[in-house]
């Protein structure tokens, strides 16, 4: 069985973005709950960036980390409500080269339980660009955390069954190498 689709965990490079207007490093704590549950999965925050909501700034820092072959996944937080300043899935989603609109459908579906009919107001999004996994979230930390608990986790482990991402990202000889 091939590293990519076998039983064995892959530490994937992870870059996370906050989309904010007000939040900084100081009192980011959407951001820092997906690099906490990211790095104690055995994953590595390879970068981390908070950018304002601006449909421009948002794409020109995921299309770098899009290109950048050492970026397995990027994680969004933030800019997915109805809000004028919510812009993240009008600034990303013309960036993909396939919808993984499942994505948006599971995590509404298991907030269901945790903010009832409020979660109809989230446009969580995913897609696959350049063979990197983008998913986008709301910006508040217990969404980050059911996101990352509840969907992201299992999808990001290639030892998940019957099936998850791994598979379909350009994972480096050194990361095959260094898995648990």
């Amino acid at each position: 069985m091939s590293a990519q689709g076998g039983k064995t965990f892959i530490p994937l490079n992870i870059a996370v973005l906050t989309v904010s207007d007000t939040r900084t490093i100081d009192n980011d704590t959407s951001g820092q709950a997906l690099v906490e549950r990211l790095t104690s999965t055995g994953h590595t925050l390879v970068d981390k960036a908070i950018v304002i909501d601006d449909v421009y700034q948002l794409r020109a820092q995921v299309s770098k980390w899009i290109a950048d072959d050492g970026i397995n996944v990027i994680i969004s937080t933030g800019g997915t409500g109805f809000t004028e300043r919510d812009n993240t899935p009008e600034a990303l989603m013309v960036l993909f080269d396939k919808d993984i609109e499942g994505f948006g459908e599971i995590f509404r579906h298991v907030s269901l339980a945790e903010i009832g009919t409020s979660t109809i107001q989230s446009r969580a999004f995913g897609g696959i660009a350049n063979k990197t996994v983008v998913l986008c979230v709301p910006g508040s930390t217990n969404a980050c955390k059911t996101a990352w608990d509840k969907v992201i986790k299992e999808q990001l482990d290639a030892s998940h069954r019957p099936c998850n991402f791994v598979p379909h990202l350009n994972i480096s000889a050194e990361q095959c190498e260094s898995r648990n």
